[in-house]
């Protein structure tokens, strides 16, 4: 056990939400709440102004809604939210080689791994130009706990929000833990919590009462030891630098129950593409095909199949989850749909005749639209302009998204160093002049300076960035229905789904 508190936790406040207000001037200091806009479609994050009205990540959508009805809803910009993820962990990198996230919002620095803590003041001046750091680079602000292990912590962290530092002292951890509920303690989910519960533990001072072989025999030997040790504040869990990606995939939970066959298989090849972009962009190739399949039922299949060598060629893995496919009866219709590749490497081993016969079906895919496209019956498909996210126009320029329907989009039309609203203006959704957009930077870095913690040059954030008073009128922001996609955190956008 460690006897300074040299593990930093950093925890950004209330992530993706949070990014929407500082890039729409119209948004600061409203209710937010980024998820899936669809019948089925679930909170990823709200911010805390929707958190008073009782809208949590993780909630059903319509749920939140009813709780917060003029609150702005918008369609998740995982891009954007991951560009900013990638400047918050360079400055993390900047202060420790031993740097482990946990999502895009989240992670673990050993301070003492990097010399840049290995008392207290000093893990709390690291701390705390962590933090301006983070607010001069991207705009936005984020939580520091401070502690001897990886467990107090992220307690600590939950401690500071918002925007705050909290450093527990070494030797203090038990009487800190105590009287939290069991559920504080890392690996004591919903079922433990209840058993725990019906066998009358409910606080963490309860646990270390209980005694180590009273939890063995309430929830078995390994879970029990370990319960045991982080109820007395034992934890030697050491930050790890890297963690190896084991899969790659994408799933799309779909608003309405897809009973089409046809329209299942094309939309399984859909994502088998989406899931080798990914793979590719990883710079990875993998072995096992698998592909997944929630049922109207909500019973949930799962098919894999393993190649002779790892493959990042598309055609490889539409055909293997093509046949795949052909093993699920989807006769009552299929909620669900996923596609991965497990069985990792940084390298390949082509199937060279699956690779060609891709190809072709990407040629023969392709002369199919183009015959189509000369069909003089074929319906112009109207163009989809999800709530929240980036356009920009001839005319009037960049903006974003407020809703669209019924051949119309509202843009508003406005920049994160805006010190107020922009105006709103009405188009109809074939507008020539109107296209999506790439995001703006929430920080624009002409003029630097020299940042104490990380060593990088940054620009302050532009003047009257926040205003003081925000505008007191309501947005309300609708869309077309879309969902939203796992993140690897469950705090993020847990158990969420997209659609494109």
């Amino acid at each position: 056990m460690r006897t300074a508190p040299t593990i930093l936790h950093l925890d950004m406040d209330a992530f993706f939400a949070s990014a929407e207000q500082a890039s729409k001037p119209s948004l600061r200091g409203k209710a937010v709440v980024v998820g899936g806009l669809g019948p089925r479609g679930v909170v990823a994050t709200a911010s805390y102004e929707a958190r008073v009205f009782g809208v949590n990540s993780a909630m059903p959508m319509a749920q939140a809604r009813r709780l917060a009805p003029n609150a702005a809803y918008l369609v998740p910009r995982f891009g954007f939210y991951r560009s900013i993820s990638e400047q918050v962990m360079a400055l993390l990198r900047a202060l420790s080689p031993l740097v482990e996230p946990l999502s895009l919002d989240e992670a673990f620095v050993d301070l003492e791994a990097g010399e840049a803590a290995w008392d207290a003041e000093s893990a709390r001046r690291a701390g705390e130009r962590l933090r301006a750091d983070i607010r001069a680079v991207t705009g936005l602000t984020g939580s520091v706990g401070l502690a001897a292990s990886k467990m107090i912590a992220k307690i600590a962290s939950e401690r500071a929000k918002p925007d705050g530092l909290v450093l527990i002292e070494p030797g203090t951890e038990r009487a800190l833990l105590g009287p939290l509920s069991v559920r504080t303690l890392p690996g004591v989910g919903p079922a433990t919590g209840d058993h725990l519960r019906r066998a009358g533990i409910t606080t963490v001072d309860e646990i270390a009462e209980a005694g180590e072989d009273e939890l063995v025999r309430l929830v078995g030997k390994a879970h029990g030891h370990a319960l045991y040790a982080m109820a007395l504040a034992h934890d030697e869990r050491p930050v790890v630098a890297e963690r190896e990606t084991k899969s790659v995939s994408v799933e799309d939970t779909y608003d309405v129950d897809i009973h089409d066959r046809i329209r299942v298989g094309l939309e399984v090849q859909r994502l088998a593409d989406r899931c080798v972009r990914r793979l590719r962009g990883a710079g990875l190739s993998g072995r096992t095909i698998v592909l997944k399949v929630r049922r109207y039922d909500f019973s949930t299949l799962t098919r894999s199949e393993t190649l002779r060598g790892p493959t990042d060629d598309p055609g490889v893995v539409r055909e293997a989850a093509a046949r795949l496919l052909d093993s699920v009866d989807t006769t009552g219709g299929v909620r669900l749909l996923g596609v991965g590749v497990s069985g990792l490497a940084d390298y390949t081993q082509e199937d060279l005749f699956a690779q060609a016969a891709g190809e072709q079906a990407d040629l023969l895919e392709e002369e199919h639209t183009e015959e189509e496209a000369g069909g003089e019956q074929t319906a112009p498909v109207e163009r989809r302009w999800p709530a929240g996210h980036d356009v920009h126009h001839s005319g009037f320029g960049h903006g974003w998204v407020q809703g669209s329907g019924l051949g119309r989009v509202t843009v508003r039309f406005e920049a994160p160093e805006d010190a107020g609203p922009g105006r709103v203006r009405t188009f109809r959704t074939d507008d020539p002049e109107l296209e999506p957009a790439e995001p703006l930077p929430l920080v624009t870095r002409d003029a630097g300076e020299l940042t104490a913690a990380s060593g990088q040059l940054v620009a302050p954030p532009p003047e009257g960035r926040r205003p003081a008073d925000p505008p007191a009128a309501s947005v309300q922001v609708s869309s077309e229905p879309a969902s939203l996609p796992k993140s690897r955190s469950g705090r993020e956008g847990g158990g969420a789904t997209s659609r494109p």
